[in-house]
């Protein structure tokens, strides 16, 4: 059947702010459908309030409502638009199918004659009603684990007396397993249980039998109007039950599961979507599968919605869930669409995999002093990476490269831990770095048995680390010159990094490289064809591998590289790897409208990114897709292939920056601001040099190496003292100190885990105003596109401020300061692209507190305020296509846009909640007024110094 011609317009709901169990993962479906709506020739009509995506782009959508996803907003667009005859909850997470159900029982979609596609109510009540949903399984014969539904603490206590314990507590309409836990112990129920009947909106929770230690699966399913179904992926977790699967390591596809409860599960999935609801779209699966010879089988939930998983599904195997999904709420059948890949073939069919996919969450636990680190049920983590690979080995050697957390892969960097009882301890409660620990446990001759009978993690996955193990022990018995060529290859076969390898010989990672080269072990690149190449893929999505020679009957000697090398003038962008607390989302927008800015003017664009939530990794963003680390090796290697013009490092945050110096050592030219510029800004001695130069004031500091200095600093300076380390984002270790105590305590602590590191010691301005400027420049002319004053005082990080444009305080005689500074900062940085200027004003003296000549957190929300493309107007000055002058700049705002942070705290009971120079929000949304009355605006001024911590 072909698509429903009586729609003509779709209502969009996004997912709204970033918060932990619920990331940009949904930014990338929501884009991804609204284009796939489009192509339809019907209107799509969008409501978000979080302003740093690129969902909420103008171009994405025909209108675009960056307001607070609430039902009045709802209304508000309905009156705005009659015109609207369907509206697609799917794609904004667990938020949007709340607000949806909200407005279906206020009778808003009935009042306006708007009807639900991709879902139906029916659906989305059994789903998140425990109760209904475990009644539904009950009746189609699938089993569950026994579970009591719980309203009260009397039925709780009933309930725990019946099953014993462990215990699982489940909320209902959460997400991200807000509230959930396991209870090991009968002191600790009554708070957990009271915990998660407050965090339930309906006060109700699942207790269930703890299904510990069990496997677990999930399955992700497309099903049209005709009611066929696909599976498109099975995943596997490779921590057992217990774990949320946000923060699981997952592989792709399933490794340890016997072929027949493979099918078994298959059915059980098929059935349980075909019987929660006659609707068309996507659904997400979860099993549990017992570790033992029976290998029975459990349904944990299912979800009636694109999730975490189908973003990683869709990046895995290539297939784009959301675009599908979309196609298929609008009436169509899989069969008559055609295949995104070969573009000859139907979706009508299931992806095969001839490679492996490892999913490593990343966590931010340093942000939040005083969190409990060991992983349960309640989701913690703040992203993830994915690892492409011919082998589980060399998957999940990538993803660990790709964390971006000082770590070179697993082992062979002399970071493991060597303490027996902490190893135990990690393994025991599972710690967020686990992964690691394992290795250091084989390391440490801890048998395979014990790991498994601590962890019960498959047998089968110890064993491959097992193996890595042993290759690094037999590895370190050569030297440089001796290592044979078969060990080598092994070793990059199974991930291992040229510096983990050079580290295992004690040598410089630039001799294994150059070895590599000689014995030519060098990396091939293949497609991602989601059909083992049945077919003939036309999508260009690479990763790297290994792979021996193959020798032909003339006695040639090759390697097969699937990466073709094209003639045309070539770009590439760094992407900014996972999503953490100080550089989210945000940097994504900015890669992305890089890509299409570079494309413009005629560029073949290549992305290098790691990160499976984003819109950057979209097979079809850029010309050419690396899904690779962002780390040193993996980006030499295509820079060498590709031969690009040169490489765009300023849009991809401080992931990106920092591979900057490595790439002007290398002599690869670097578009837009040069290395010795962007090092000039974070140096704080040269760049403190360069403002006594241009006459700018900005507030007395020194630069100490250890406690003793930074004490004898203190006596010039004066507290209280700002307390910073150099070269890190997001405010990582940043203090405020106000006695010698305070700063020996937190210089100690700084120096321990940053070893190495100088720390700046900055006079703090108490009580000072903060106001950033965005510019962007080309060496000869400064535009600012915006300067926001914070309402929140100077000393809570710009991040956690409640940011507005323009400014609503700050006299003429200040505002000239801020823009004079600005264009003098810009100009002798030689700025070529995006500068982020921080601002203290003081006694109507305006001082500088850093200049960063890079895309920043807040331009994303300027460009929404303004409704200007600033990324692409910076991407053309960079390339050199443009000049400033060559724009028409019109910024349109009435009133004033305030960008509110938001935090996730609710994911961490007992945590420090003040806020200080340390950022610690994982997103933020947008809020218009139209004036300085509004309510909205006094209730934020009036507590802006309620949470300055020290």
């Amino acid at each position: 059947m072909p698509k429903d011609n009586s729609i003509k317009s779709v209502l969009i709901i996004g997912s709204g702010p970033i918060v932990i169990g619920q990331a940009c993962e949904f930014d990338y479906a929501g884009s991804q459908s609204a284009r796939s709506i489009r192509e339809e020739g019907i209107e799509v009509i969008l409501i978000n309030s979080n302003p740093a995506t690129i969902m909420t782009d103008p171009t994405m959508a025909d209108h675009v409502y960056l307001l607070p996803l609430t039902t009045k907003s709802i209304i508000q667009i309905l009156k705005e638009h009659p015109q609207i005859d369907a509206v697609l909850p799917t794609m904004g997470g667990q938020t949007a199918l709340n607000l949806c159900l909200e407005a279906d029982e206020k009778g808003i979609w009935a009042d306006f004659n708007v009807r639900l596609i991709g879902v139906d109510v029916n659906a989305i009540e059994i789903t998140e009603d425990r109760e209904k949903f475990k009644n539904l399984l009950k009746k189609i014969n699938i089993p569950t684990a026994p579970a009591e539904i719980c309203t009260s603490m009397l039925r709780g206590k009933e309930i725990a007396q019946e099953f014993g314990f462990p215990l699982v507590i489940r909320p209902s309409f959460t997400l991200g397993g807000t509230g959930a836990a396991i209870v090991y112990k009968k002191e600790e129920f009554e708070e957990k249980l009271t915990y998660g009947l407050e965090m339930s909106p309906i006060h109700e929770v699942l207790i269930d039998k703890a299904l510990m230690g069990w496997k677990e699966y999930e399955l992700e399913l497309l099903r049209d109007k005709n009611d066929n179904v696909v599976i498109i992926c099975t995943i596997e977790n490779m921590d057992p039950m217990g774990i949320h699967t946000g923060d699981s390591i997952t592989v792709a596809p399933a490794m340890t599961l016997s072929d027949t409860t493979f099918q078994k599960m298959r059915d059980m999935a098929i059935l349980m979507m075909r019987s929660i609801g006659n609707f068309a779209g996507g659904c997400n699966v979860q099993f549990a599968v017992s570790p033992d010879d029976k290998e029975d089988i459990v349904a944990i939930e299912i979800n009636p919605r694109v999730s975490r998983s189908s973003a990683l599904a869709s990046k895995a195997t290539g297939y784009p869930i959301a675009k599908v999904a979309s196609k298929l709420a609008l009436g169509y059948y899989l069969d008559e669409l055609p295949n995104q890949i070969t573009k000859s073939t139907s979706a009508l069919f299931e992806p095969t995999l001839d490679y492996v996919i490892v999913k490593i969450p990343r966590w931010n636990f340093d942000k939040f002093e005083g969190a409990d680190r060991t992983l349960g049920l309640q989701m913690k983590s703040v992203g993830e990476v994915m690892g492409i690979g011919r082998s589980f080995q060399e998957a999940l050697h990538k993803a660990t490269q790709s964390l971006e957390i000082k770590r070179n892969g697993l082992g062979a960097d002399g970071k493991g831990y060597k303490n027996y009882e902490q190893i135990i301890e990690k393994l025991t409660f599972a710690s967020w770095d686990r992964v690691f620990v394992i290795y250091d446990a084989i390391a440490m001759g801890i048998p395979l048995s014990r790991i498994h009978e601590i962890t019960k993690i498959d047998m089968w996955f110890l064993k491959q680390y097992e193996e890595l193990y042993s290759l690094e022990r037999e590895i370190s018995k050569y030297k440089i010159d001796t290592l044979p060529k078969d060990l080598l290859l092994e070793a990059k076969q199974k991930g291992f990094a040229d510096r983990q390898i050079a580290h295992m010989m004690g040598c410089l990672e630039s001799q294994v490289y150059k070895l590599r080269d000689e014995m030519n072990v060098k990396r091939v690149y293949k497609l991602v064809d989601t059909c083992a190449a049945e077919f003939k893929a036309l999508t260009p999505y690479y990763y790297s591998t290994f792979e021996a020679e193959i020798e032909t009957a003339t006695g040639e000697r090759y390697v097969h590289n699937e990466s073709i090398v094209t003639p045309k003038k070539k770009v590439v962008v760094l992407g900014s790897g996972p999503n953490r607390i100080g550089q989210g989302i945000e940097f994504d927008y900015s890669c992305v409208h890089g890509v299409l800015a570079a494309k413009e003017c005629g560029y073949e664009t290549i992305m290098i990114n790691c990160n499976p939530e984003t819109v950057s990794t979209d097979f079809d963003t850029a010309d050419k897709l690396y899904f690779e680390p962002v780390f040193w090796e993996h980006i030499y290697d295509i820079i060498r292939h590709e031969k690009p013009e040169g490489v765009i490092v300023q849009l991809g945050g401080q992931t990106a920056l920092k591979l900057a110096e490595k790439l002007s050592k290398y002599g690869i030219k670097i578009l837009g601001t040069s290395f010795d510029a962007l090092d000039l800004a974070e140096d704080r001695g040269r760049f403190s040099e360069l403002l006594a130069e241009l006459q700018i004031p900005f507030p007395q500091f020194g630069i100490a190496e250890n406690a003793d200095q930074a004490s004898a600093l203190a006596d010039v300076l004066d507290f209280p003292l700002l307390v910073r380390p150099s070269y890190v984002l997001g405010g990582q270790g940043m203090k405020i100190v106000i006695n010698k105590q305070e700063l020996e305590e937190h210089v100690i602590d700084l120096l321990k885990n940053i070893p190495g590191n100088k720390l700046l010691l900055d006079h703090y301005l108490d009580g000072a105003i903060e106001a950033e400027a965005d510019a962007i420049c080309d060496g000869e002319n400064v535009y600012i596109i915006g300067i926001m004053e914070h309402i929140e005082p100077c000393g809570v990080h710009s991040g956690d401020s409640n940011a507005t444009l323009p400014p609503f305080n700050l006299g003429e005689f200040v505002m000239q300061q801020i823009k004079d500074h600005t264009k003098k900062i810009a100009l002798a940085l030689r700025t070529v692209g995006l500068i982020n200027i921080q601002f203290a004003i003081k006694d109507d003296t305006v001082y500088i507190i850093e200049a960063n000549p890079r895309a920043s957190r807040t331009v994303p929300f300027i460009a929404k305020a303004y409704g200007e493309p600033y990324v692409n107007y910076a991407t053309k000055v960079m390339l050199g296509h443009n000049k400033v002058t060559d724009f028409t700049f019109n910024p349109q705002l009435k009133g004033y846009a305030i960008k509110q942070p938001v935090f996730s705290f609710s994911k961490f009971q007992n945590v420090n909640k003040a806020l200080g120079p340390e950022m610690k929000s994982t997103g933020e949304s947008i809020l218009f007024i139209d004036d300085l009355k509004d309510d909205q605006f006094y209730e934020l001024y009036s507590r802006r110094k309620m949470y300055l911590s020290k």
